[in-house]
């Protein structure tokens, strides 16, 4: 490091925020806390029911899943700020509270594709009883193997990453789900779909190393401000102009953070609450009357296209069961063709009976909301393979139908995203440090520039939030490390490999020993349940 840096750097991260501070997260906290309290509460109004052990359960389970975004808040949000620390462009708990505050407004203002993107990956089953025995086991097992892992590796200051752990945990709840049912059919993972989150895991950090080492060299090419490729010195804070860049970028890697990483909870907490109070979150009763005569007329033009692929020899005795298999083993044959016009159909004409959504009694919501799960997922899947050679038009009619049935089965409620990003933020004002000085301190052997600060925040930047709008789920913490790492090899000031070798060694066990926790996990909670 420069002179006077080391010293500087441990000072900063030695006060503490101040009770301004304090006191302005802390009134965040409990406003947010009593808007996520109340929202809940008014929504369980709508429940009928004698019993108060849903109530328990759905306690229980939804503090098991804010505890994951917590401790995700440990790791991934405070690889955000080691950069804007590290160069002094801003206080340590400022950047902090900085930071938070725009994980918040990503949290809010995501889309909820990466969150369901996540789900997909699930056995089918298990998604649609997710109020069974086997469902609750199912989501514990996830969260509690995440939330083991990921205390673990942060206790030992390493950056591991919550998506590459949560993956872990979902392909060892699928083999268990496979391993434990061998002669009943039962689904494992879908590896078609978990090839694709794994190679979204595999190439963000490749694709961080080499953007971050290129991006270097062509500043360095351009911009001839010898400053920028210097190490601060005493503390002092950059320039202005590369203190605003970094600023904008600790700022934008904060933002996508949130809207991508804040959804892996999000999901979950929506399958939580499906399973334990069906009434009130299997469907979106939020659905106008007019958006509701929308998707009728779309349900009969989508059963005319479906009328063109219909083998005239097919014969299908339970829609539901014939898509349900399609879905486990995406074997298509000619009944499913037939099986999804009269699933489609029968969703069409119990929404027409119901009218609006929120009409749907308390005992059908359940069965109502998987039969346009289904309907949906195969849809996605029958697409996908390529072996109905739809014409342009009638994908464009599916397309649309599929959009209609989502808004109604794929929604998050506000609070659901205020409690998620409550929780990354008091997870970040509370174990950030550790992080920070890993990712600031002991990847490269000498003291992050300004330069490769900013290649490195805006490599990441770019990376998540383009990952977010195509709703694959990627790590902040492998992009953003391997950018730092990629801006030390381009300014050939060395790596610290011992740190490069327990990064690599966290990145490879991470997914077997998710798998192993979460599948045992799951045999375990499955017989308590």
């Amino acid at each position: 490091m420069a002179a006077g840096a080391a010293p500087a750097i441990e000072q900063k991260l030695a006060r503490s925020p101040g009770m301004i501070g304090i006191g302005i997260f802390g009134v965040a906290l409990v406003v947010g806390l009593i808007y996520t309290i109340v929202s809940l509460a008014r929504d369980l109004q709508v429940e009928r029911g004698t019993s108060i052990y849903p109530y328990i359960l759905l306690g229980v389970a939804l503090l098991v899943a804010l505890g994951f975004e917590f401790v995700n808040g440990f790791h991934d949000t405070a690889n955000a700020v080691a950069t804007v620390i590290y160069t002094h462009s801003m206080e340590p708990h400022l950047a902090v509270a900085w930071s938070g505050a725009w994980n918040f407004i990503g949290v809010l203002l995501s889309s909820g594709a990466v969150a369901f993107t996540i789900i997909t990956l699930l056995p089918v089953e298990l998604i649609l009883q997710v109020g069974s025995g086997s469902g609750f086991a199912m989501v514990f097992a996830l969260l509690i193997a995440a939330i083991l892992w990921n205390l673990g590796t942060w206790y030992f200051g390493l950056p591991a990453s919550s998506s590459h752990t949560m993956v872990g945990s979902i392909i060892g709840v699928g083999i268990a789900n496979q391993l434990m049912n061998p002669r009943q059919g039962t689904s494992g993972v879908d590896w078609t779909q978990a090839a694709g989150v794994g190679r979204s895991l595999l190439f963000s950090p490749i694709i961080g190393f080499g953007v971050a080492w290129l991006l270097l060299l062509v500043c360095k090419a351009i911009i001839k401000d010898r400053r920028l490729y210097e190490a601060p010195v005493n503390g002092e804070p950059p320039p202005c102009w590369i203190r605003a860049l970094l600023v904008f970028t600790c700022t934008g890697v904060s933002f996508a953070h949130g809207s991508n990483d804040g959804q892996k909870g999000m999901g979950l907490i929506m399958l939580i609450l499906i399973g334990t109070v069906p009434t009130t979150y299997a469907l979106n009763r939020a659905v106008t009357a007019s958006q509701t005569q929308d998707f009728l007329a779309v349900s009969q033009q989508t059963v005319q296209v479906l009328n063109h692929y219909v083998d005239p020899s097919a014969v299908v005795a339970d829609p539901r069961d014939d898509l349900t298999a399609f879905i486990r083993t995406r074997d298509f044959n000619a009944n499913t063709m037939l099986a999804l016009r009269s699933l489609v159909s029968d969703v069409g004409n119990e929404t027409a009976l119901y009218r609006e959504l929120k009409n749907v009694p308390p005992d059908m919501t359940r069965n109502f909301r998987n039969d346009m799960y289904i309907v949906s997922e195969t849809i996605r899947l029958v697409q996908k393979s390529g072996k109905a050679q739809f014409s342009a038009a009638d994908l464009q009619t599916l397309g649309n139908y599929k959009k209609h049935v989502d808004l109604a089965t794929k929604f998050i409620p506000l609070w659901v995203k205020v409690a998620v990003a409550l929780a990354l933020g008091l997870g970040t004002m509370i174990g950030w440090k550790r992080i920070v000085v890993t990712v600031g301190e002991k990847i490269g052997k000498d003291h992050l520039t300004y330069g490769q600060g900013a290649a490195a925040e805006i490599t990441a930047m770019l990376t998540i939030g383009g990952a977010d709008y195509l709703g694959l789920p990627v790590s902040t913490t492998h992009v953003l490390s391997s950018g730092i790492a990629g801006t030390m090899a381009a300014n050939h000031t060395g790596l610290q490999w011992g740190t490069v070798r327990n990064l690599a060694l966290a990145w490879v066990l991470t997914l077997p020993i998710a798998m192993l926790l979460s599948g045992f996990l799951f045999w375990a909670l499955k017989n308590v349940f």
